[in-house]
């Protein structure tokens, strides 16, 4: 299935990444220029963690700047994509027996999805929908559901999981530029040995003693589920897209899976 769409697991990062130019951007720039210009995308944000799983529905969904202290040239930033409710729709039904939800006023595109689409389509000219990741459930509730999207890869949807292998806000050092604690490089070395040769044990590497500083909560390691999901179902590993560490404890390594 040559034609098919990749899927990829971002590590986003900072949100002024929006702004910058270095070597995370110009990967996802790059991404979007390799790939065949998809039908839809569809977004897996760690930023929308709720008590549901739901997927935004609206036609023109809204840039949400879901942070605080950053300069206004960042809350200035608009990525007016267009929703696709028909794809939410679809979304719904190929996800049963499991329950999706339909939002269609509530959410919009918050800045783990817009972020990086703003490097990789400019253009904002492709429709995105968003799909909430629900916080009630267990790990493998979300690698299954990875697993059940993978249909909508060979109907022209490219799949977004944005978040980071190891995210750690309380443990940041500022001085650390480009670079990783060891405990960060522990915990990211072994989630890639796990991503690169059978994504369906990824759950694994939460047993790790690192996991409690590489991932204090769930929230930003879970779009990764998705991504374990979907080579699951394409029986494929993922490759490495790109790696790289910030500030001590934030991991920007990226996987994609053709």
């Amino acid at each position: 299935m040559s034609n098919r769409m990749p899927a990829l697991f971002v590590g986003h990062g900072n949100p002024m990444n929006t702004l910058e130019h270095n070597r995370y951007t110009e990967a996802w720039r790059n991404v979007g220029l390799a790939v065949e210009k998809p039908k839809a995308i569809l977004a897996i944000s760690a930023h929308w963690y709720v008590n549901i799983t739901a997927v935004t529905a609206m036609q023109q969904p809204r840039t949400i700047h879901d942070f605080y202290g950053f300069p206004q040239e960042l809350f200035d930033v608009e990525y007016p994509a267009p929703g696709s409710p028909e794809l939410a729709a679809h979304i719904e039904d190929i996800a049963k027996p499991t329950y999706v939800g339909q939002d269609s006023d509530s959410w919009g595109l918050d800045h783990g999805t817009w972020s990086v689409l703003t490097h990789m389509f400019p253009d904002a000219d492709i429709p995105v929908v968003q799909l909430s990741i629900n916080a009630d459930q267990p790990f493998d509730y979300h690698v299954n559901l990875g697993a059940a999207l993978d249909p909508l890869r060979d109907e022209g949807v490219l799949i977004v999981a944005s978040g980071n292998v190891v995210h750690n806000l309380r443990m940041i050092d500022w001085g650390a530029l480009g670079q990783g604690a060891p405990w960060a490089h522990t915990f990211d070395d072994a989630v890639r040995a796990v991503m690169t040769s059978d994504p369906a044990t990824l759950e694994n590497t939460l047993t790790m003693s690192e996991a409690r500083n590489a991932v204090p909560t769930p929230d930003h390691f879970l779009p990764l589920a998705y991504l374990a999901g979907l080579a699951s179902a394409a029986k494929s590993p993922t490759h490495t897209l790109l790696d790289g560490y910030e500030l001590g404890s934030l991991s920007m390594t990226s996987y994609q899976l053709d």
